[in-house]
């Protein structure tokens, strides 16, 4: 395949309007509040963006490279078709319950980055732990849709895989670095217009192709291949549940999501723009699955392609740039590959911001240098991105396994922060002894089931296993959901029992070495004005405290009662001013 120089003038030309974009957005957030809150301004925004851009890039976000290429890849391959392309149904239910659910009182707190609640209600030290998982969930992910961008253009314009996945890096962590959160929402709306621009522009002169049965056709009845609506059998349904559920619940807890919650103007709008980002998930899911449907629909051997057709190559993951390439016209070819660049990079550089984000504020600032100035930060911020998006550039060109590392994150993202998000927001008397528990409870429950990708056998053999050809170990049993709900009942048990143990004086003061119960002040306890900014909490957040005898004053506040939110009332209200 000969190189492609209008291919590339036209990524060149792309990626510098995006660049351009992203300037101006830095700009922007130069112009906004004050000096004094320079590094909030990169994370939230300075909580002003409206419903429009909020939209926009949270749809973004979602729709990326490997939403749109894993989307058209699932309905193409034979054994999974439309029935198993779980994501677009999966995502948006996972935003809607996000903003029905989440999106209110994290935004109403005024946190500013997702584990503000934990290191608020657990300590510094479960934050750090919890920061462990969003970290990897985070960088495996924009590792995973570089080396997906990467070998897209490669296939398209035929350069190389590694020139293409450094250059598209240097670009999102170029905007990123310079403009944080508004610099990646303003490039999302350019990017998310390219994304459904391009890909419904290519679908019409795919479908038309010679070599193309129609769709209505091969959706229900076998010509070159399986039907591609698919079909679920009876042994799968369980993995069927659980990669779903994966998918709904275990895409709410991401900095990236919270990112866009928390910079909006209000509480309502972090509602609204998560209810708008479902419908646009959906929306931007049809183009994928029809380009997936029409990969199942080709005579491959009456194009340039030939034979073997892109399954027998072991090429069903770039089913959509192929289809792209050998049944568009070049330039319509070509501006579809813009459409995945900007798919791409709207998902990997939340995911870069999103990561450094978590480590200046929760790692830096509030567990080692809670006196640090506002400047300071910006500039470990300005750090850690530039480290980040080159860790995760090493890792789409060095690691053979990048998505077998995500899958494995991602699935500890589901196990171990959902459960503790859930507990943190409404199960009142937890504390940081069932959060730890549950945490470890989670994460052997899902390393002992396996993974395949990573060729991790698995040491629990859950009914309904079998060996595959590969001789590898696949689980049908759904035990990311049991490792879930384990995490979550732990958390809760081993809290109350603590409590209980500590309060009914069966256990000393002195045992509770991580202040979790009787909460005593030191240096281990986190001053709640460090976490929330004055004029973002309410005084009539603060529940009432009911002292025991036994026990001194200010032994007698503990983490649930002091940090408890509640819903304002009138009289409370009252009553405080007074």
């Amino acid at each position: 395949m000969a190189f492609h120089v209008e291919g590339l003038v036209a990524i060149v030309v792309f990626y510098l309007a995006i660049l351009a974009v992203g300037i101006w957005a830095a700009w922007k957030t130069k112009n906004t509040g004050s000096e004094g809150d320079r590094s909030e301004a990169i994370i939230v925004g300075g909580r002003d963006i409206g419903l429009l851009v909020g939209g926009f890039t949270m749809t973004a976000t979602w729709v990326g490279g490997g939403y749109i290429n894993g989307t058209a890849e699932a309905v193409y391959v034979p054994d999974y078709g439309l029935a198993w392309a779980q994501a677009p149904i999966g995502y948006s239910l996972s935003l809607i319950l996000g903003g029905l659910f989440f999106a209110k009182p994290m935004r109403s707190k005024g946190y500013v980055t997702m584990l503000d609640p934990f290191q608020q209600l657990y300590g510094k030290r479960m934050g750090g732990l919890l920061f462990i998982p969003a970290l990897m969930g985070e960088m495996f992910w924009a590792a995973a849709i570089f080396s997906a961008l990467g070998a897209t253009i490669s296939v398209i314009i035929d350069i190389n895989v590694n020139i293409s996945v450094i250059i598209s890096a240097l670009i999102a962590t170029m905007y990123t670095l310079v403009g944080g959160v508004y610099s990646v929402a303003y490039t999302d709306v350019v990017q998310l217009f390219c994304i459904f621009l391009g890909l419904w522009i290519s679908v019409p002169f795919a479908m038309s192709h010679p070599a193309v049965t129609d769709i209505g056709l091969t959706a229900v009845h076998q010509v070159y291949q399986a039907p591609w609506l698919g079909s679920i059998n009876s042994l799968d349904i369980y993995t069927w549940l659980d990669n779903f559920f994966l998918l709904t619940l275990g895409g709410i807890p991401w900095q990236a999501y919270f990112q866009r919650v928390l910079s909006s103007s209000s509480a309502t709008y972090a509602q609204v723009l998560s209810f708008l980002a479902a419908f646009g998930c959906l929306v931007m899911a049809i183009p994928a699955v029809l380009i997936g449907a029409i990969g199942a629909s080709t005579a491959w051997n009456q194009t340039d392609y030939g034979v073997p057709d892109p399954k027998s190559k072991k090429e069903a993951d770039m089913i959509l740039p192929i289809v792209l390439q050998y049944l568009c016209p070049v330039y319509i070819s070509f501006f579809g590959l813009g459409a995945v660049s900007a798919a791409v990079m709207s998902s990997a550089d939340s995911s870069i911001l999103s990561a450094s984000s978590m480590f200046a504020r929760n790692i830096y600032q509030l567990s080692f240098r809670q006196n640090a100035s506002d400047r300071e930060i910006v500039w470990v911020m300005r750090i850690t991105v530039l480290l980040f998006g080159a860790s995760a550039t090493a890792m789409a060109l060095l690691a053979s396994s990048v998505y077998g590392l995500w899958y494995l994150s991602s699935d500890l993202v589901y196990i171990i922060i959902f459960p503790q998000l859930l507990c943190v927001l409404f199960i009142k008397g937890t504390n940081t002894y069932g959060a730890i528990a549950g945490y470890l409870f989670g994460l052997v429950l899902r390393i002992t089931g396996g993974e395949p990708y990573l060729y991790l056998q698995p040491l629990i053999f859950y009914p309904g296993w079998y060996q595959d050809d590969n001789n590898l170990y696949i689980q049908r049993f759904p035990f990311k959901t049991l490792a879930m709900l384990t995490s979550f009942f732990t958390n809760v048990t081993v809290s109350y029992l603590a409590k209980y143990l500590f309060e009914s004086g069966t256990l000393p003061p002195k045992l509770d070495f991580l202040d979790a119960v009787v909460a005593r002040y030191s240096r281990e306890h986190m001053d709640k004005a460090t976490l929330v900014k004055s004029d973002n909490i309410v005084l009539n957040e603060l529940a009432p405290v009911n002292p025991r005898h036994s026990l001194t004053l200010s032994s007698t506040f503990t983490n649930k009662e002091a940090f408890n939110y509640v819903d304002s009332s009138p009289e409370l209200s009252n009553t405080e001013d007074n």
